[in-house]
């Protein structure tokens, strides 16, 4: 619900926060006292264009800000629509928006925070606030959701649910076999040519027999057979430094060896470097002799060296070829086996796809067949609800038709639903976007939203002066079925625009709107009335002034708000006696 709302440099609005709560608010006030436009700045909450002229003259740019309590049974697709807009989650299951409006129309827009765009605060707006009023029905006038609340409809009466999870999964199947088909269809030449590619390349990367790791193997082997030379006469210098010169290090050493052998005979201390001599000695033989091995080992290989540089171009040009490293080559070779296999073997998948998507077409035409019928069924309960609505209403001659007419097979069926509507008696009926607009619309959409309030997914709704042309008993039915589709039993708050004291009467929360003069310039105040303030503004709405007798008619209107809410009321859950 819209908790919290504050306005500020918005025309008149210079700095207006309310306090809204549960149930039903009304707003209440003389003509041209704000009302209006405190509705006008609701509106850009659910991503309304924003007027040029909007901010307060003297003003660089107007501000709206709301925070929004997500009912529970929305938690779940909001967060979806705010995560796919890539928005950060609020907390406490909340969402904050906010609207900066600058002079000349632009506008920037907040969620929780993050900037975004109006069109995906409409997307969110679409689910927390709903706004009817004399020119502006959103929501429920749009053809393209009636489908969704008829099916929402019948789920919330007992039906449907199961037979739309049922339609969505055969939908599902028959697009995967579909696409699958669409994928070995196609142009036969195409196909073989195809093949004729898939094996060329096949053969060439299976005759390179590559291997993972090889190139770099192979790079190395290449350095040592093109420096033969180099690497033997380094291997018989290093040998005769250590071993086979004149002076070499293997006499040095052993020359040492022989001094620190005649000085133990005098210190035992020397026995741990005598013996460190000694592994010296056969560490600088056992080098000697693999240095003298390797160098007599080396020899040039000219025929091995072509190869090698054969086979590091060969695996160059594949590499190069296919765009990727080694081992990125060897497991694209594995790619292309995978899709000539499944092209080879195109003729028998063909065979068993056609009969799978043959079952899964069936299965989808008699789920939407199942769907259709009990989209019917609620069509015409739906019709009758909204029916015996309009007759409360004092418009028992309106008829609201809901239309099915079939369409192509979709993931929802073969449905196209859209309401439709006969205001009076003998008229044809007309999409609801062509209804003509005022206080007779306004009765329409608050029928529907009566009979669709659990199935239409909205958590606030908003009606601007609903009681245009009516009055008396009308006046207390609207405000009856206002105050139902406030219920807290479907967790959905209203708030009401009103100048009839009948409809005023039955809120839960009154608010007041007043204009004042301050500083030479003009602003608007809005103030939550307290039980004894409520009785005054009734009766200032039945006679102008808040005569003894004007308050006594507005207490007895408060009286039978009450008595009917009441009325309205589930009964309370007994609670069992407690033990002794």
């Amino acid at each position: 619900m819209l908790r919290h709302l504050r306005v500020t440099n918005f025309a008149i609005l210079s700095d207006v926060e309310i306090e809204l709560g549960p149930g039903m608010n009304v707003l209440t006030g003389e003509t041209g006292a704000g009302k209006s436009l405190i509705v006008e700045a609701v509106n850009l909450l659910r991503g309304g264009r924003a007027s040029a002229d909007i901010p307060r003259h003297g003003a660089d740019e107007a501000v709206v800000e709301a925070i929004v309590d997500v009912p529970e049974d929305l938690r779940a697709h909001v967060a979806a629509v705010i995560e796919g807009a890539g928005l950060p989650q609020g907390e406490n299951d909340e969402v904050f928006i906010r609207r900066v409006i600058q002079r000349g129309g632009r506008s920037r827009t907040y969620v929780n925070g993050a900037m975004t765009t109006a069109a995906r605060l409409a997307e969110l707006g679409a689910l927390l606030i709903d706004l009817s009023g004399q020119h502006q029905h959103q929501g429920l006038v749009d053809a393209a959701r009636h489908l969704d609340l008829l099916d929402a409809f019948a789920v919330d009466h007992g039906s449907a649910e199961a037979l739309v999870a049922t339609m969505t999964e055969a939908w599902a199947e028959l697009r995967r076999c579909s696409d699958e088909l669409a994928v070995l269809g196609g142009d036969e030449r195409a196909r073989e040519a195809r093949i004729d590619y898939l094996k060329f390349q096949l053969e060439e990367l299976d005759a390179a027999a590559l291997k993972p790791g090889e190139d770099a193997a192979i790079e190395l082997e290449r350095v040592r057979l093109a420096s033969v030379d180099l690497l033997q006469g380094a291997a018989r210098a290093a040998e005769e430094v250590l071993y086979g010169g004149d002076d070499s290090a293997r006499d040095r050493v052993a020359a040492a060896v022989r001094e620190v052998e005649r000085a133990l005979k005098t210190d035992v201390t020397l026995e741990p470097v005598a013996r460190q001599l000694g592994e010296i000695e056969t560490l600088i033989d056992d080098a000697a002799d693999q240095l003298r091995t390797y160098a007599d080992k080396l020899e040039g290989d000219p025929e091995r060296l072509a190869w090698v540089d054969e086979r590091i171009a060969l695996i160059r040009r594949l590499t190069r070829k296919h765009a990727g490293t080694l081992d990125q080559v060897i497991a694209k070779a594995t790619e292309l086996r995978t899709e000539l296999d499944s092209l080879t073997g195109r003729d028998a998948r063909l065979v068993e796809l056609t009969a799978a998507r043959t079952r899964a077409e069936a299965a989808a035409m008699a789920a939407a067949a199942a769907l259709t019928q009990s989209r019917k069924k609620a069509a015409r309960k739906l019709e009758k609800e909204v029916g015996a609505a309009l007759t409360e209403l004092g418009m028992g001659s309106a008829r609201l038709t809901v239309v099915i007419e079939d369409r192509v097979l979709g993931p929802s069926g073969a449905d196209r639903v859209e309401l439709m509507l006969a205001s009076n008696k003998g008229e044809d009926t007309r999409p609801l976007t062509k209804v003509a607009s005022g206080g007779e619309l306004s009765r329409i959409m608050l029928a529907l939203k009566l009979s669709l309030r659990r199935a239409d997914e909205v958590a606030t709704y908003v009606f601007d002066e609903v009681d245009t042309g009516i009055g008396g008993a009308t006046a207390q039915v609207v405000a009856s079925q206002i105050r139902a589709v406030a219920s807290l039993e479907t967790g959905r708050q209203v708030l009401c625009v009103t100048h009839l004291p009948q409809i005023a009467a039955y809120a839960d929360h009154h608010f007041h709107v007043e204009k004042a003069e301050v500083g030479g310039r003009t602003e608007t105040h809005v103030r939550r009335l307290t039980a004894a303030a409520r009785k005054d503004e009734l009766a200032r709405m039945l006679g102008g002034h808040a005569t003894s007798k004007a308050k006594a008619h507005a207490a007895e209107l408060l009286a039978e708000a009450s008595r009917s809410a009441a009325a309205r009321a589930p009964a309370p859950t007994k609670k069992p006696a407690a033990r002794a």
